[in-house]
């Protein structure tokens, strides 16, 4: 084995790790942003780093690109979708009072005339 096949080895073990944790975190924790958080940070910087060995391990340039525009791909939606399911759980009701510091969008869901659909 070479040293980029090593270093691949090491990056793919390290994302397939971090996805493992995101598993688990995701069947462990409690509250709905407890499981949020699981479910997006490891899950991205996983995914990066089993990108980055995968690329190292083919020695392409064209999958590289490739996977470099999949990953953006995910770092753009992953956080959005975070956002709209945590949204999703306070206006049913499934986030506690103790789980959050600032409450600000009770408020804005409060008023009649509010013209934003959220």
């Amino acid at each position: 084995m070479t040293v980029i096949e090593i270093i691949a080895a090491v990056l793919i073990g390290g994302g397939v790790l971090l996805g493992v944790v995101s598993a688990i975190g995701l069947n462990r924790f409690d509250g709905v942003l407890m499981r949020i958080h699981a479910a997006s940070k490891p899950q991205v910087l996983g995914l990066i780093l089993v990108f980055a060995g995968a690329s190292l391990a083919a020695r392409s340039w064209s999958l590289a690109a490739f996977l470099l525009v999949v990953l953006l791909a995910q770092m753009l939606t992953v956080p959005v979708s975070s956002v709209m399911v945590g949204r999703a759980a306070f206006r049913r009701g499934f986030v506690r009072g103790r789980d959050y510091a600032v409450d600000e969008l009770s408020p804005r869901l409060a008023e009649a005339g509010d013209e934003d659909d959220d």
